[in-house]
């Protein structure tokens, strides 16, 4: 069955898709980074070595949550177990994890990305960064895991960043505001120190977003005929 390219056709396709989009908006390079999504109890993700700017659905390897390969004839990532980790932990749809510049600079100075723009709110807030471990170690996959509690992204020190959604498409989202944040956050420290949105500033565009459903188009309501 490894060699079957029927099993999650559709998911292999936009995981490549997804990876080539990352490719051309600079969070990837080379080899480097994954990027999966799970369909019930089978995980579409992208194989070890492959270069993902230029990803095809055949180097996108199906896996079930034990980490078999039921699809596919090549390995699949060496944060497999990172991957299977956030899906059995927090029961999400898609990962990417990117060695994103920004991002990963930013996980090579700080301890924690503060909540600046009230953006990173779509993540949870401020995005933890997990202590460095060794690439592919059960190390790296538990300081990850921990980081990620109660939000959407993580930055893994010395390393790059990981972002996790119900969708892939909403993972891909996240990976992209994550990098614009810590950009956004490096040119302000350039300048002075950042302001923090405290926790009452935080609730308040909660409050707005939702009041607002914030992040969707909206229709103009019809005139009434006597307002006209």
């Amino acid at each position: 069955m490894t060699g079957s390219s029927s099993v999650l056709g559709q998911e292999r396709a936009a995981v490549a898709e997804a990876c080539r989009r990352l490719g051309a908006e600079g969070l990837l390079i080379g080899t480097a980074g994954n990027v999966s999504t799970r369909v019930d109890d089978r995980v579409a993700i992208t194989a070890t070595g492959a270069v993902l700017a230029e990803l095809t659905p055949d180097q996108v390897t199906v896996v079930d949550l034990d980490g078999t390969v039921v699809a596919g004839t090549l390995e699949p990532t060496s944060e497999l177990d990172l991957h299977l980790g956030v899906y059995r932990r927090y029961g999400t749809g898609a990962v990417v994890h990117t060695h994103a510049p920004m991002a990963t600079a930013l996980s090579c100075v700080l301890d924690e990305l503060p909540c600046i723009h009230y953006q990173l709110l779509s993540l949870g807030g401020s995005v933890r960064v997990a202590p460095y471990a060794t690439f592919g170690t059960p190390e790296l996959a538990e300081s990850v895991l921990t980081a990620l509690d109660g939000r959407s992204a993580a930055l893994m020190a010395s390393h790059g960043a990981l972002t996790h959604a119900p969708t892939l498409g909403k993972a891909v989202e996240h990976a992209l505001l994550l990098e614009w944040a810590c950009g956004v956050h490096q040119r302000a420290a350039a300048l002075g120190t950042p302001r923090v949105l405290d926790e009452q500033q935080q609730l308040a565009v909660i409050e707005a977003a939702l009041a607002r459903n914030y992040g969707t188009t909206h229709p103009v309501p019809p005139v009434q005929e006597g307002n006209r």
